[in-house]
């Protein structure tokens, strides 16, 4: 790679010198934080950008200040949401260079979406599972999909046999891992079936930010968990942990969109604008655990997928 970029490299900084006029791009969730500021740089580049936003007019409020950004209604939430957003797209007949998947839920109370899953699952992975899976066809040879991930993919694997928590005792960030293991895995088994035709996806880790994303956690808990990260840090050798900027965060998502190879990057999981590093262990909250990357484990998840949404792609 020709240059390199890291943990505080900022959006601006992994776009300079590159010109996206010509390219449409669709950002989901773009009604605060990592959204806003995601499709903010990629219009400032020439990109014409689609957002898709819960409430409208939040989101109108949010991108009030980036140029030509079209909204588009879609509950993550709530299929019959996302399969309206889909289809007015593919109607609509538009190719798309990139989509990245950025709207999620954390650490949320048990509850459950509209068609009865659980939140963090239904709405982190299943909802951008159909919506991408939908609007597949507008992408064309050479477009990326990335995928919003966590290093929070390491407090779980996927529950195949429970994504629900029917028979499983619920914790917050027990679903959460589960999501975003899922939103690796998604991405393999996405990539792997795109490829050949130059279609191409990877996950990302976008770092820790104080965005709304935090909304479901109160001041203690954010603190233990910094303090339960930095413990793990030191016993792994590494510096402390450091909040990023909204700018650094979403540095990751473009960086895998736009810059990095795809060749190099493409049905991976990436951090801090780099490749991650297989890490199996539990004292590091970085790198990746391998059953985020198993391409059996994604081909079982897109299986599954499809059995609980109800749709095959």
């Amino acid at each position: 790679m020709a240059q390199t970029f890291g943990a505080t490299s900022t959006t601006d900084e992994v776009l300079t010198g590159i010109d996206l006029t010509g390219k449409r791009v669709l950002v989901t969730g773009v009604s605060a934080g990592l959204g806003v500021e995601t499709a903010r740089v990629l219009a400032a580049h020439g990109a014409t950008v689609i957002g898709t936003v819960r409430d409208l007019e939040k989101g109108r409020q949010a991108t009030a200040g980036i140029p030509g950004i079209t909204l588009l209604e879609m509950d993550l939430a709530d299929l019959a949401s996302v399969r309206a957003a889909a289809d007015r797209l593919v109607a609509e007949g538009a190719p798309l260079d990139l989509v990245i998947a950025n709207a999620g839920v954390m650490a949320c109370p048990k509850s459950f979406t509209a068609d009865g899953f659980e939140m963090q699952f239904g709405t982190n992975h299943l909802g951008h599972f159909v919506f991408i899976n939908r609007i597949a066809s507008l992408l064309r040879p050479g477009a990326r999909v990335v995928n919003l991930a966590s290093s929070g993919h390491r407090f779980s694997d996927v529950d195949l046999d429970d994504p629900n928590f029917e028979h499983t005792e619920y914790t917050p960030f027990g679903a959460y891992g589960r999501s975003k293991t899922a939103n690796i895995l998604f991405a393999v088994e996405f990539d792997r079936r795109h490829r050949d035709r130059g279609v191409r996806a990877v996950a990302v880790h976008p770092g820790g930010i104080q965005t709304e994303l935090g909304r479901h956690l109160g001041y203690e808990q954010i603190e233990q968990l910094v303090k339960q990260v930095n413990e793990q840090n030191v016993a792994a050798g590494l510096p402390p942990f450091q909040w990023k900027t909204i700018p650094q965060g979403a540095a990751t998502s473009v960086w895998a969109g736009v810059v990095a190879p795809v060749e190099e990057v493409g049905g991976l999981y990436c951090e801090d604008c780099h490749i991650a590093e297989p890490e199996n262990s539990d004292t590091a909250m970085r790198g990746v655990r391998a059953y985020a990357l198993d391409p059996a484990r994604a081909r079982a998840l897109w299986a599954k997928s499809e059995a609980m949404v109800g749709e095959t792609f």
